[in-house]
């Protein structure tokens, strides 16, 4: 039998088999040094300086309008303060906030927006953004979206979508009846989302990543759920993933350079009948890697739900940390080239190691915990940390989802960082949030 070194990154197919004695070794190595490795991709042939990204979060930080769209989606000092502040933290990949590619379909209001109609890209405002993402040596994906019928009926009363399934109310939330796409306006979709990786691409960024996870727009073509066409856009998984492949050889067209990442943001399932299983999922990354994606960041679950894993827990440092590490092994163990990021749900630095180290990802996500504690990934890189600051929230993952988005503003703001792991502060923000919002929203997040 082969074997087993703990830093030797091996092709999936040839992981060795690790004894009892290979994994009481990985034990006594410090995962620090694993995690510091850097990963080069496939297709782009660029290199992450360690195996950390920052996931994608809204941020919530451009400027907006309720009555002038050309007042919406330009990034402020205060969404570059919070990128520079990340970059401080020494992460190998900065994802950004769902950046919309439509000024009057968003998923929410602050969010940032590349319109090919706006009168201005705010291309040297991107710059800015850039150059503070990628101060400290990171590489900056700038994370692209469509809501489809996941707007606010506020917002955008006439949602686009593949078909016109209603998203269902959600905390008090209302949504419009979506407006079924037609031909003309998938290509339009198509060619916007190239026009704002072009956009990306000018402002210095490394990449882009396709948000098709979550119920957004490229994830409702995926499933059947929300994709009844019965054009070259429906039926057969092929057909459904059809928008996805289009988008990425337009970027590549638009682009025009062989070291630009195209990544995608991925459901390894939907947890919803007829939403998309696991295996159509391996079927997508399959294509997705003949497409020539950098890395696909494996997620799951829809806007109306809040999954973990299978299981609906996360691991346990013992066996596993991680909510969708489980679906990203099982990706990877089909994939031969394209990276996978699994995301969601680490804690500790041996439990991040842990993911890596049995194949089940090659670069370790982490989100809410940089809200928290932006410079983590530095301090666990020094050996300074090696676990993540906790909370004392009781359990509700979207007051969890608030809570963070609180942290952002204030790094964006320059403030300092409410301590959730503090239960006053816990106890007192709760009482400010049931104060400050609407009821059906506050029993929502607090039911």
């Amino acid at each position: 039998m082969q074997p087993f070194h703990p830093f030797v990154q091996y092709p999936f197919d040839q992981q060795p088999e690790q004894t009892t004695t290979s994994r009481y070794m990985v034990s006594m190595f410090n995962p620090v040094e694993l995690l510091r490795q850097p990963v080069t991709f496939p297709f782009s042939g660029r290199t992450a300086k360690n195996r950390f990204l920052k996931s994608a979060m809204s941020e919530r930080l451009a400027t907006f309008s309720n009555f002038d769209p050309c007042g919406r989606g330009q990034p402020t000092e205060e969404l570059v303060r919070l990128y520079e502040t990340w970059a401080k933290g020494d992460i190998g990949i900065i994802v950004t906030g769902n950046i919309q590619i439509k000024k009057d379909h968003l998923e929410a209001t602050g969010n940032t927006i590349i319109d090919k109609d706006l009168p201005s890209v705010y291309l040297r405002e991107w710059t800015e953004v850039a150059r503070a993402a990628k101060s400290q040596g990171s590489l900056v994906i700038g994370q692209l979206s469509h809501p489809g019928r996941q707007v606010s009926i506020n917002i955008q009363p006439y949602p686009e979508a593949p078909s016109d399934v209603e998203q269902p109310s959600i905390g008090g939330v209302l949504f419009g009846q979506p407006m079924p796409l037609t031909k003309d306006g998938i290509k339009d979709i198509v060619n916007r989302f190239a026009y704002a990786a072009f956009v990306l691409h000018r402002a210095g960024f490394d990449g882009v990543q396709l948000h098709v996870a979550h119920g957004y727009l490229l994830s409702q073509f995926l499933t059947t759920t929300t994709n009844m066409r019965t054009d070259e856009y429906g039926g057969s998984l092929v057909n459904r993933a059809q928008i996805i492949l289009e988008t990425i050889a337009a970027i590549r067209q638009a682009v025009q350079s062989p070291s630009f990442i195209i990544s995608v943001k991925l459901n390894a399932q939907d947890s919803a009948p007829q939403g998309l299983c696991i295996e159509e999922s391996i079927m997508v990354a399959k294509l997705l890697e003949i497409a020539g994606v950098d890395f696909i960041e494996v997620s799951g679950g829809a806007y109306e739900q809040n999954i973990r894993s299978s299981r609906d827990k996360p691991y346990t440092v013992e066996t596993r940390e991680g909510y969708f590490v489980e679906y990203a092994e099982i990706l990877r163990s089909n994939l031969d080239l394209s990276k996978v990021v699994a995301t969601g749900g680490f804690q500790t630095s041996q439990g991040m190691a842990d993911a890596v180290l049995r194949g089940a990802a090659d670069i370790i996500g982490l989100a809410r915990p940089l809200t928290a504690e932006p410079l983590l990934v530095r301090d666990i890189l020094r050996g300074e940390k090696n676990r993540a600051k906790g909370d004392k929230f009781p359990e509700s993952p979207m007051l969890r989802f608030v809570a963070s988005a609180a942290q952002i503003a204030e790094i964006g703001n320059g403030q300092d960082i409410t301590d959730f792991d503090n239960a006053f502060h816990v106890a007192r923000f709760i009482a400010k949030m049931q104060k400050e919002i609407p009821a059906a929203i506050s029993e929502a997040l607090f039911s």
